[in-house]
């Protein structure tokens, strides 16, 4: 950074340890989301916000970080990395029945097996608690072996690979974090407020997603956004359009919090563990304040980053904090982020959380 604007990027080379600075008039963002936070999830391990912390640290409006998508049905079998079961197997038929065998989703929403993202991976957590179960299933036994096959190929490859023959028995699956539609706060443009600095795809939040992205929309999003970068950095683009609708925003900045009581050493077993339990699916004040704090105590011990693995945790541990501060601050139920003690969505909360460092 040079007079508040972007100059260039340093990396790590992480085979030989070695660094190098690269020089550029424009920096594009494209990091992707950051579900490794989490000890359940569906995203590649590279999705660890590195994006987000380094637009943050360089100045960036980082924005809506409480709203994260937990998808409900990922695959669920000891010692296999969560798999995406696609909802359209549950809009092709399929039905989610307890441990015990019985179909539940009825007893939790009128639209039962078809009801929202979040309202079904909330109703399987309540669920799997009162069966004492870590999953639950999805059966699909009851269509034709041949409607299975052809509509979802991929899936029914993945799960025979593993063991699992689903034209003949329900496949065990259970909630896992999914997408993240916060992020650096950009224009419809791609631009940040820091000069040079773009953003696009998960590691950006550009407000098309609202609370809860709906399916496939992350992918539209990409096409669009990043085509309009190129125009705005090759001078292409007409800007004159209408000045946009000013957002209704708080703006904040990362509170120092006294830290009582004992914390744990940081590692990122630990931070995945801490995110699922206080700031996953279900959520309350008190569980939100304890990972913020524990996740501001981590911030002040952790070592500087050397290595891959360091700067990443580096980099979670920031993320998952201004996911859990924003989180806490908002007291209200909406889209994705649902808190148990503030069940209802409020008329006052219908505004964006801003963070910025400095």
């Amino acid at each position: 950074m040079e007079k508040n604007a972007v100059t260039g990027i340093k990396v790590l080379d992480c085979h030989t340890g070695a660094t190098e600075t690269f020089e550029c008039r424009h920096l594009i963002l494209a990091t992707g989301g950051a579900g490794q936070l989490f000890k359940f999830n569906t995203n590649s391990d590279i999705a660890t916000g590195d994006g987000i912390a380094l637009a943050f640290k360089a100045g960036a409006e980082i924005t809506d970080m409480e709203f994260f998508q937990f998808h409900p049905t990922a695959l669920h079998l000891p010692g296999v990395t969560p798999f995406l079961i696609s909802e359209a197997v549950r809009g092709e038929g399929g039905i989610l029945r307890n441990a015990e065998g019985r179909r539940f989703m009825p007893d939790y929403a009128p639209q039962s097996d078809l009801a929202p993202r979040d309202v079904v991976a909330r109703s399987i957590l309540y669920e799997m608690k009162k069966t004492g179960s870590d999953h639950v299933f999805l059966d699909v036994t009851q269509l034709s072996p041949n409607v299975i096959t052809t509509r979802f190929p991929h899936i029914y490859r993945f799960c025979l690979d593993h063991g699992l023959d689903i034209t003949r028995e329900p496949v065990p699956v259970a909630p896992a974090a999914h997408y993240m539609m916060g992020g650096v706060k950009t224009n419809t443009w791609g631009e940040t407020n820091v000069p040079g600095l773009f953003a696009a795809g998960e590691t950006a939040c550009t407000g098309v997603h609202g609370a809860n992205r709906l399916a496939s929309n992350s992918m539209l999003e990409v096409v669009v956004f990043s085509k309009r970068i190129m125009e705005k950095t090759a001078g292409r683009a007409k800007t004159s359009q209408a000045a946009a609708r000013k957002r209704r925003e708080v703006h904040q900045k990362l509170s120092q919090r006294k830290v009582t009581g004992p914390v744990p050493a940081p590692s990122f077993a630990r931070l995945q563990q801490l995110a699922w339990d206080h700031i996953g699916v279900i959520r309350d004040g008190t569980g939100l304040s304890r990972a913020a704090d524990i996740l501001a105590a981590w911030q002040h011990k952790l070592p500087l980053p050397t290595d891959r693995p360091s700067h990443e945790l580096h980099n979670l541990v920031l993320t998952g904090r201004l996911i859990a501060e924003a989180a806490w601050l908002r007291e209200e139920s909406r889209g994705a982020h649902f808190r148990s003690d503030f069940p209802r969505t409020s008329t006052e909360w219908q505004r964006h959380i801003v963070f910025t460092a400095g």
